[in-house]
Parts: C-alpha cells; sequence; structure tokens
C-alpha cells in the first residue's frame, strides 16, 4: 500500500485513492488569510481535476475572514460575478487525515491570473527567486496558542467574554501541566507525525491555557504548507475535544500575544553547505548572511503588515510584550526584531521574531525570504547591532514599524520593493485587502469607548 507521503505524481495520486477504495477525497486551498476553504470531491471528479484542473469560485479572493465581499478589489466582485477560477491539485501534497479514517487530504492553488494573488504560489515563485539566486531556503515556523475549555457556540453565546482557559494561571515550561493533560498533547503529536508537520518541541507557555509548538525544519515551501496545516488542524483537533484553540495575535490585555516565529536559513545550491555560516566572522556571521539580515531589516517595515495582517495583530505590537515595535537585530536577544542565533553549519539561522500567530504562514515566510534576498541582491548592511534591552533604547526613525493595520499597507502600497518581488497585481489586491479591513473595524463601537464616553464625554 501507498503511503501519502510518497506520492509525488498525478498517477500515484489516483493509485492511492483506488487502493483505499475511496468514493470521495478532500481538497482544500488557503486563501488571503491563510484560511483553509475546501470541499470533498468524488472519485470521478477528483482523477478529472488531477489531470485538468479545475474551478474554484475566486470568491475567496474576493471575501474576508468572515466571508464578507471586498468593495475596493479589481480582481474580483460583483463586477465580475464572482467566475471560477482555475486551480490545480498538488499531488506531492497529500495527507492522512486521522481524525476521518482512511480520508485523503490535498492542498490546491489557483492558477494563471489568479496565481498572481494566490499566497501559496507567490511563496513559490519567491523561492524560485532564491533557487536562481544560487540559494535553496529551509525555515521552521513556531506558535503559540491559547486552547479553552469551550465551543464555538459557548463562546458566542458569552460574547467571546468570561472564557475559561484549559488550565489557570502563568506556568509556562510547566511539566505538571502538559502531565495533567499529556492525552491533549500526545494526540497533538501523533496527529502531527501522521499528518507530516512533525513538531520539534511542545509546552506550556507563559498564561492560562497557552501553549507553543514548535514545527521541524523544512526547505521553505514545505514549511509554509505544514504551518498553515498545522493551525487548521489544531483547531479541527481542538473543537473535537470539546476545546477551542485561538490564533489570534492577542485575545487578552492581561496577557502576552501570540507569535508565530519564522526560523530562516540559506544552503547554497551547489552543496557546499551553509551560506550563513563563517567561522571566521564575529557569531559566525557570514556577509551573505549580513547582507540578508539588512534586507530583512530595512524592508520589514514596508512588508509589515504581510506578517501582523490583522487589526488585532497592533494589539501585541507594544513594548514590554516580547514582541518587537522597531526593526532591530541583536544576536541572541529576545527584545529585538531580528534574532541571529550562531552556530555551526548546521543551526546558523535567523529567528524572525516579528510573526504573529494570526499571520498566513505563506505571506508571513514569502515576506521573511523576498526581503532577505533583496537585501543580498542590493549588498545592504544592517544597522548596529543593540545589545540590551532593545525596548529602553532609541532607534532612528526608518527603523520604527507602523503602529496600525491601515498604516502597515500604505507602506506596502507605496514600496517599490514589494512591486518588484510580489508584483503589482498582489500588492494592490493585498493592500486593498487590509484597507477594507480597517474599515470593517471602524464602523464597530469597542468596550473601550463605552467605558471612557457613554457617561463623561
Amino acid at each position: 500500500m501507498m503511503k501519502p507521503r510518497d506520492v509525488n505524481t498525478i498517477e500515484q495520486a489516483k493509485r492511492i485513492v483506488e487502493e483505499r477504495g475511496l468514493t470521495h477525497v478532500k481538497v482544500g486551498i488557503f486563501d488571503t488569510d491563510g484560511v483553509m476553504r475546501g470541499k470533498y470531491m468524488s472519485k470521478e471528479k477528483f482523477f478529472s481535476a488531477l489531470d485538468h484542473g479545475f474551478g474554484f469560485c475566486d470568491v475567496v479572493l474576493g471575501w474576508d475572514s468572515k466571508d464578507q465581499l471586498y468593495d475596493n478589489v479589481s480582481y474580483t466582485g460583483w463586477h465580475t460575478g464572482y467566475p471560477d477560477a482555475p486551480v490545480r491539485i498538488v499531488p506531492d501534497t497529500c495527507r492522512d487525515l486521522p481524525l476521518e479514517e482512511d480520508m485523503l487530504l490535498f492542498i490546491a492553488e489557483f492558477c494563471e491570473q489568479a496565481a498572481d494573488l494566490c499566497p501559496r504560489n507567490l511563496l513559490h515563485r519567491i523561492v524560485q527567486r532564491a533557487e536562481a539566486m544560487g540559494f535553496d531556503p529551509f525555515a521552521a515556523l513556531e506558535y503559540e496558542f491559547f486552547v479553552f475549555k469551550e465551543t464555538p457556540h459557548s463562546a458566542r453565546d458569552k460574547g467571546f467574554k468570561n472564557l475559561e482557559p484549559l488550565s489557570p494561571d502563568w506556568f509556562g515550561y510547566s511539566v505538571l501541566r502538559n502531565s495533567v493533560h499529556s492525552d491533549l498533547y500526545q494526540q497533538i503529536l501523533d496527529m502531527s507525525e501522521q499528518m507530516d508537520f512533525p513538531i520539534e518541541g511542545i509546552h506550556t507557555e507563559t498564561g492560562p491555557g497557552v501553549i507553543e509548538a514548535a514545527i521541524a525544519v523544512d526547505q521553505a515551501a514545505n514549511a509554509a504548507d505544514k504551518a498553515a496545516l498545522f493551525k487548521t488542524f489544531m483547531k479541527v483537533l481542538a473543537q473535537r475535544n470539546g476545546l477551542m484553540a485561538t490564533f489570534m495575535a492577542k485575545w487578552s490585555n492581561d496577557y502576552p500575544g501570540q507569535s508565530g516565529h519564522i526560523h530562516i536559513s540559506l544552503k547554497h545550491r551547489d552543496g557546499s553547505g551553509s551560506a550563513f555560516y563563517d567561522p571566521s566572522q564575529p557569531h559566525g556571521m557570514s556577509e551573505i548572511q549580513r547582507h540578508f539580515l539588512a534586507g530583512q531589516q530595512r524592508l520589514m517595515p514596508e512588508f509589515l503588515s504581510l506578517i501582523a495582517p490583522t487589526i488585532n495583530s497592533y494589539s501585541r505590537l507594544v513594548p514590554g510584550f516580547w514582541a518587537p515595535t522597531d526593526a532591530t537585530w541583536g544576536v541572541e536577544n529576545r527584545t529585538t526584531a531580528l534574532r541571529i542565533i550562531p552556530g555551526s553549519e548546521k543551526t546558523q539561522r535567523i529567528e524572525y521574531r516579528l510573526g504573529s500567530a494570526d499571520g498566513n504562514p505563506y505571506l508571513a515566510m514569502a515576506a521573511a525570504l523576498a526581503s532577505g534576498l533583496y537585501g543580498i541582491q542590493n549588498e545592504w548592511e544592517p544597522e548596529p547591532m543593540v545589545e540590551g534591552n532593545a525596548y529602553e533604547q532609541q532607534h532612528p526613525g526608518h527603523l520604527h514599524l507602523p503602529s496600525t493595520l491601515w498604516d502597515a499597507a500604505q507602506r506596502l502600497k507605496n514600496s517599490k520593493a514589494a512591486r518588484e518581488l510580489f508584483g503589482d497585481a498582489f500588492v494592490d489586491h493585498f493592500a486593498a485587502s487590509r484597507e477594507w479591513e480597517e474599515r470593517e473595524f471602524r464602523k464597530h463601537v469597542t468596550d473601550w469607548e463605552m467605558a471612557r464616553y457613554f457617561e463623561i464625554i
């Protein structure tokens, strides 16, 4: 019997479906916000789609995470009638769905004109740029997420207030907590192995019911697939256990925000090893790593909306809560936006600490990788290294990060580098989608406004 992760071709995809005697297969595609949209397809339709592609309503590129339709984009909308866009199934993404017996899952991606806007396709274009420059990019993502003793119904009934976390109080790296809840942890570990997003480490973080999981390193394109699948099916697993997992950047002002850090490195395609490691240089940083770091630093303010894509993302980016507020870098310094991790030929890397848990893994990875490649291309040099607490130091104005989603969208829209790296079609569409998100937010009155103004003003 063929194993799902041995599938590489269309014929092998058909074979494994036949071997399992499946009448239907699950197919999913990730939208602009990193939400997996999909359907069950009959075997006959699935086989035809493998050979010829199929059509998927392009509304998933024209609505937000609440299925509300953008009114400010040109690619799709009422003016186009929301037609089907061409989509291809990617055979080598085949996965077991352990929560559904013998069911199989395949990832799909948009083609032709829609490919310009497709997050997965965008990342693959950036990876191809790296390969053309002689590099193979490797990456690993790690996520913090809170788990609650709630269901989608109970959370809404409570108005998302007074939610009960899986465990109380602050207790990071707790053996007590992960032993008491070992059944849940084991389910997470088992699922991650069976679906091929293996977890290198998992532990409680500081805060009630918060868990951090580090996904094992892989080539950058594969790493993004694994991260996107982890976020999706961690939520599925939680709900099947009568729980809820959230990847919001910050669900409460009483607790730290939730990050989605990216560890990234380059290897030479010619087999000569790490492009980041040079033992003769300070901190083992090669010239290539220095330029890569400089690109990430200089373009971080322009690419922020790709890394922090929601209104809520900016509630996390405040001083003192382990989230950077300026495009700074340091060596083994967790107060900076970019952390150099010195090591060896195998371990020398950069941790892109800006990322929020709510980010789309494909877009966050594309931003972190593309900016670094642009730094290499232009032979940029980084600003001086930060030592000590970055929050307590003054930094040049050009290192300040936008403080709202609207401002971040404007920086992206006006970024020459973004248009060169990602294309005009994507930049215009994504920036418009973030402007929409900010306008949707401004339609609502918050609890803070009511408590501050209702009686007194």
